[in-house]
C-alpha cells in the first residue's frame, strides 16, 4: 500500500512521520510526505499532473488554514485551502481509486449544547474556519467515493506553534497569566491523532463515507489546559480565569464542543486518552 500524505511541514503530518519512524519503520518506504514545494494544493492544474505521474492507495489530507481569526479578514483565502483544496485532491484520489483520509475540526459546531457531539449531531458553525472546514467535509464526500473524514480539536505537538507551547513560553516570562474558563473542550496529542489515523488506513474493513471523531479523553476549559502545563512543567506562574467576553477575539469559538469517540472505537478499535496523561507522556518528550 502506498500512502501520500499531503501537508509535509505542518504539526499533524510532521508527528505521523515522527510515529511511522519511531513504531513502525518497517512501513517508512510506504509513505511520501510532500509539501507546497512540490505541488502548490490551490491549483488544480498542479494538483492533477502530480496525481498524474504518481499512484498512490491511499492519501491523508494534514493541511488546512488554521488560523481562525484571521480568516475572518481572509476568508478567501481560507476557502481556498480549506474546500477549494479539498475538492481537488479528493477529485484525483477518486480519478486513481485511492482513499481519502481528511482531518476536520471540532469547530463546525457551535458548542450550545451540554453533551459531546456524536458525528450525526447538527453542524452550525461559527466562525469563517468551520465554516470552511464544514463545506471541505461535504465536497470531499460528494467527490471522493472512498472519503473518511476525522474530527479532531485543540491539537498540539513538538512541531510548530500551538497553545502548549505558547503557555509554556509566557509563564517562563511571566508572574501570572489569564486564560478563558468559559470555552469547554478536549485537548489532543497530534501523535495520538496521527496513531488513530493510521489504524483507520491500515484497517482490514473501512467504512467510507463515514464521519468520525478523535480527540485525547475527557474534557476541560482551556485555563485548565494551562494550568495542568504549567503544573506539570513546575513554573513558578499563577493561571487565573477570565472570561471570553474579557479576552475579545475576531472569531466566535464554540462554548462547548467535546466529541464522543464511541464511533471510531467501535469501528477501528483505536484507543483514547485521558487528556491529562497524553500531555504528561508528551511533556517528558520534549
Amino acid at each position: 500500500m502506498k500512502v501520500l500524505v499531503v501537508g509535509a511541514t505542518g504539526q499533524l503530518a510532521k508527528s505521523l512521520n515522527r510515529v511511522i519512524s519511531r513504531e513502525a519503520g518497517g512501513m517508512s518506504s510506504l509513505f511520501s510526505f510532500v509539501s507546497r514545494e512540490d505541488f502548490l494544493i490551490t491549483d488544480k492544474d498542479a494538483v492533477n499532473k502530480f496525481f498524474a505521474s504518481n499512484h498512490f492507495d491511499a492519501v491523508i489530507n494534514c493541511t488546512a488554514y488554521t488560523a481562525v481569526d484571521l480568516a475572518e479578514d481572509e476568508p478567501e483565502q481560507a476557502y481556498d485551502v480549506n474546500v477549494n483544496a479539498v475538492k481537488y485532491l479528493a477529485e484525483a484520489a477518486e480519478s486513481i481509486g485511492a482513499e481519502f483520509y481528511h482531518v476536520s475540526t471540532d469547530f463546525v459546531f457551535d458548542g450550545e449544547g451540554d453533551s459531546q457531539y456524536c458525528e450525526s449531531d447538527e453542524t452550525n458553525p461559527l466562525s469563517v474556519y468551520g465554516e470552511t472546514k464544514l463545506e471541505g467535509e461535504k465536497i470531499a464526500l460528494e467527490v471522493c467515493s472512498r472519503t473518511q473524514i476525522i474530527r479532531t480539536s485543540w491539537l498540539y505537538s513538538a512541531f510548530g506553534n500551538n497553545f502548549v507551547k505558547t503557555i509554556i513560553r509566557l509563564a517562563k516570562d511571566r508572574d501570572k497569566l489569564t486564560v478563558v474558563d468559559d470555552q469547554v473542550g478536549t485537548p489532543t496529542n497530534a501523535e495520538n491523532l496521527a496513531r488513530a489515523i493510521l489504524k483507520m488506513v491500515f484497517a482490514k474493513q473501512k467504512h467510507f463515507g463515514e464521519v468520525y471523531h478523535y480527540s485525547d479523553g475527557g474534557e476541560c476549559s482551556w485555563c485548565d489546559f494551562a494550568k495542568e502545563i504549567v503544573r506539570l512543567k513546575e513554573i513558578d506562574c499563577k493561571v487565573l480565569p477570565i472570561p471570553s467576553k474579557d479576552y475579545p477575539q475576531k472569531a466566535h469559538r464554540p462554548r462547548y464542543s467535546v466529541m464522543d469517540k464511541s464511533k471510531i472505537v467501535d469501528d477501528y478499535a483505536v484507543r483514547v486518552f485521558d487528556w491529562r496523561l497524553s500531555l504528561k507522556d508528551f511533556l517528558m518528550s520534549l
